[in-house]
């Protein structure tokens, strides 16, 4: 019924509009509709209205046009491919992520390896990757080229402890890099509670604060907590630690500001020398008068070993100017103590501060 209704209105307005054009043309062909006389503003009038009742006729009764089956699968395979598209963007910048952080899609990363209280190795989206924690540094424990430093063993225990079989959150920091030299990565490292690793290792006392070239993002925190664990004597700190550590820092400086530089600087190879040998070395300088011909006649700098202080981490590479009075502290306190308290040597060579000039 609809339909008809649709044609029959049809019909009606397209024979309404060469039936307007007559009337407008020779009015009187419609005179004998119109009693009072024929106008053309009366056709007009009269033939407009039924135009207009024709089109709105036809459009109510008009049925919408159900799409074809061809159409319907057109549309459907269009669907299908704008979300394949989709998946397989979102798969993309996942991986870019993932990639960008080291870390899988959880956040979490499986501990591999402790390799010691600064260096562990983990699985990295099934890639064994090794990690140095940034701004701490342990005494070492695994270098063939060094003795087992004072306090290493109990660091790289008390690591173990810690992160053996655990899983850890790892964060960049941008102003580190991504990798050091020997292309370990470079991370923070958080345990499974949120607490961050290395600011715990330092505030038990088992390893120090360490600034590489620039500050990090928790070098304040990171050194804040060092103070507590000197002030508490923990670890490392603690009274006796480590036999050529004079809890007296003053005591240990007057000792060792009877040695005088020499004009050969000391060779890497004093880094072998165990922490007896350094009391042997101070008590001798102590009981016997230094001959005049080996002394350097120059004003001694920061960098001499008459000057240099080993109690503590107190010195980083900032405060040297050159590479060779870097070395000189260096030196200086691995005779004195047997290991680089200031952290000075960061990648165990046996060179200190190598950016500087």
């Amino acid at each position: 019924m609809s339909l008809l209704l649709f044609i029959v209105s049809s019909l009606v307005f397209l024979a309404s509009i060469p039936a307007l054009f007559l009337g407008l043309i020779i009015p009187r062909v419609y005179a004998r509709f119109f009693t009072k006389g024929v106008t053309r503003w009366k056709i007009i009038r009269s033939l407009g209205a039924i135009m207009l009742a024709s089109i709105i006729t036809a459009l109510v009764t008009v049925e919408p046009v159900e799409p074809t089956q061809s159409e319907i699968s057109q549309t459907e395979d269009t669907a299908i491919v704008e979300n394949l598209a989709e998946t397989v963007s979102n798969d993309q910048d996942e991986k870019e992520t993932n990639e960008v952080t080291d870390e899988p899609a959880s956040g979490a990363v499986a501990v591999v390896k402790v390799v010691d209280g600064d260096t562990i190795t983990v699985s990295i989206n099934g890639e064994s990757e090794t990690i140095r924690i940034i701004g701490i540094n342990t005494p070492e424990t695994v270098d063939p080229r060094k003795p087992v430093e004072c306090f290493g063993q109990e660091a790289s225990t008390k690591a173990r402890e810690l992160l053996d079989g655990q899983s850890v959150r790892l964060e960049i920091d941008a102003s580190q890099g991504e990798t050091d030299k020997y292309d370990r990565l470079l991370r923070y490292v958080f345990l499974s509670d949120g607490s961050d690793f290395g600011k715990l290792m330092i505030s038990e006392g088992y390893a120090y604060e360490y600034t590489y070239q620039a500050p990090y993002q928790y070098q304040v925190a990171y050194k804040t907590a060092q103070g507590e664990a000197q002030s508490a004597k923990r670890g490392l700190w603690a009274d006796n630690a480590c036999n050529a550590i004079s809890s007296d820092s003053g005591a240990s400086n007057s000792a060792t500001s009877e040695v005088t530089t020499t004009e050969t600087p000391l060779s890497p190879s004093t880094s072998l020398l165990d922490s007896t040998t350094s009391s042997s070395i101070i008590d001798n300088a102590e009981t016997q008068p230094v001959e005049p011909e080996v002394t350097v006649s120059e004003p001694t700098s920061a960098a001499t070993t008459s000057s240099c202080s080993c109690a503590s981490n107190s010195y980083n590479c900032g405060n040297f100017s050159t590479h060779s009075e870097a070395q000189s502290v260096y030196e200086c306190c691995m005779v004195q103590v047997g290991y680089d308290v200031h952290n000075l040597d960061s990648d165990d060579d046996g060179s200190a501060c190598e950016s500087l000039p």
